[in-house]
């Protein structure tokens, strides 16, 4: 089977892409000051060059005091970072890509004596103390209004400097996220109790950036089953149930569901070989994009400290099957595009057996 049907164009709306390869989103910590610069404006230039058709950015923190959690990530907000990014989006649409910014909230991730105010904790959906300390601040009803307005104005400024969409991080432990799950969310008004309740919070939140950017503007969910603290944790067991966690989601406003897995050859559910991603496009009719360990050699799983023994690299033939398969729509390429960015390039060409191998020593830097 060839990789034709990575390289074929797919259209929704206003959103056209050159390609169904996009680049995940990968915190990489390389903007001094939240600001991007000259070396992160290439990083994106040279993957739209060979080929990728979307990129999704590395998490950007939204106007709020506790977005950020991390040294030297980028900014989605002040005017100096969107000027950073105004380059980037500039540098990537004249090679005929397109990109849209992950914007992103840790929640109660954060610690104190991060950047930029080391005095504000981490916010989240509940209260959590230590030693009689507030290390996670439980957020009001005022809290939630600001960080849903800090996320609409991240938009609106995305679609001002000529971002073709946006991304929602609601995946992966962040505060999205946070909201969803039970153990973290232990509210008792109407952002807590089922998971219905305890999704209000995305669900609003979704509405005030498709208020603030139009009916036109595309935006894009990320989401996941797991977490970065438990592989094996499900948000929702059956498919029945997964439909009702995501039909309110897609009827709030949202138009691509990107699905976060570890290994996109793996079914989500018992007696069908559907991926989350599969099951997604199945249930909502929305277009879904499949992620993970897309392209990954043996010697990354042997870097990683979370593998096991049915972590093995999947077949590009597999993917290719599946995407012929309508399973989904758009696939996200990771750590093999972060360590190649001709990586796209060379799977086109069928150069594969040129493809870099994966190097602790390539996530040190930009290339």
């Amino acid at each position: 089977m060839t990789a034709q049907a990575l390289f074929q164009p797919f259209n929704l709306g206003q959103l056209s892409l050159s390609s169904r390869v996009v680049m995940a989103p990968m915190t990489r910590s390389f903007s001094p000051g939240g600001v991007p610069n000259s070396k992160v404006v290439e990083y994106y230039r040279r993957r739209s060059a060979a080929g990728v058709g979307l990129i999704i950015t590395e998490g950007t923190t939204v106007g709020h005091k506790a977005a950020n959690g991390y040294p030297n990530v980028p900014r989605f907000y002040g005017e100096d970072a969107l000027a950073g990014w105004k380059k980037v989006v500039d540098a990537v649409h004249a090679e005929g890509g397109k990109i849209v910014p992950q914007l992103w909230h840790v929640g109660n991730v954060r610690k104190l004596g991060t950047e930029p105010d080391a005095t504000v904790p981490g916010y989240g959906p509940s209260e959590k103390q230590k030693n009689g300390e507030v290390v996670v601040h439980g957020m009001s009803h005022e809290d939630i209004r600001e960080v849903i307005a800090a996320f609409a104005q991240a938009a609106a400024d995305a679609k001002r400097i000529g971002m073709d969409g946006v991304e929602l991080h609601g995946a992966h432990g962040y505060l999205i996220d946070q909201f969803f799950w039970k153990g973290s969310n232990q509210r008792s008004d109407e952002y807590g109790g089922d998971l219905a309740q305890r999704s209000r919070f995305a669900i609003e939140l979704i509405k005030a950036v498709r208020a603030a950017v139009g009916p036109d503007f595309p935006i894009i969910l990320r989401f996941s089953q797991w977490k970065q603290q438990d592989y094996s944790a499900r948000l929702v067991q059956t498919p029945q149930a997964l439909e009702a966690f995501l039909k309110p989601l897609s009827e709030a406003g949202v138009d691509i569901f990107h699905c976060s897995t570890r290994r996109f050859w793996e079914p989500e559910f018992e007696g069908s070989e559907l991926n989350l991603a599969g099951w997604t496009r199945k249930l909502t009719g929305k277009p879904t994009i499949t992620v993970g360990s897309v392209g990954l050699d043996g010697e990354f799983l042997q870097f990683m400290v979370n593998t096991d023994k049915v972590a093995q690299p999947a077949k590009l033939e597999g993917l290719l099957e599946r995407l012929n398969n309508q399973e989904f729509d758009l696939v996200a390429v990771g750590r093999a595009l972060l360590v190649d960015p001709d990586w796209a390039l060379k799977v086109r060409e069928g150069r594969e057996e040129q493809i870099l191998p994966f190097s602790r020593e390539a996530l040190m830097s930009l290339v």
